[in-house]
């Protein structure tokens, strides 16, 4: 009786045992947990750091900051990437951000900032452009008295 009573007690030592023994798997980040490039626990803390009457922060919250940041990036990104292309050089300056921007409607309107080094976007007014065939444009002649 005795004997049963310990091969049950080293039964259930050797499935503890197992158990732990078992490969624990890595820790995985949230930004990978949700197929993010940006650091999602960065964001979370940095919000919980910027709230106002230290209110509680959930944990959605940080994911969805971090999608959004990260999918207007990766517009902003690809947009100065295609004026950096068209003027034929590799390297994406802050004039190629600015033309980016400025020439997408709801960026314009999202990133009411000055582009450092950005410059202006290229405008000539209707009134100054010559006619084709018409030569210099002509002026209005005073009505004589």
């Amino acid at each position: 009786e005795d004997a049963a009573v310990g091969t049950d007690e080293s039964a259930a030592q050797a499935s503890a045992t197992a158990s732990t023994n078992k490969a624990k798997a890595p820790p995985q980040s949230r930004a990978s947990r949700s197929g993010l490039q940006f650091p999602v626990g960065r964001i979370h803390r940095y919000l919980k750091a910027k709230s106002q009457h230290q209110i509680r922060v959930g944990a959605k919250a940080a994911v969805y900051a971090s999608a959004i940041l990260e999918y207007l990036t990766a517009e902003v990104l690809e947009l100065a990437g295609n004026a950096s292309k068209d003027l034929r050089v590799k390297r994406i300056t802050p004039r190629h951000l600015q033309l980016a921007i400025r020439g997408d409607e709801e960026l314009d309107s999202l990133v009411r900032a000055t582009i450092a080094g950005g410059g202006v976007i290229p405008h000539i007014h209707k009134n100054l452009v010559q006619k084709p065939g018409g030569g210099a444009p002509k002026k209005d002649k005073p009505p004589s008295s």
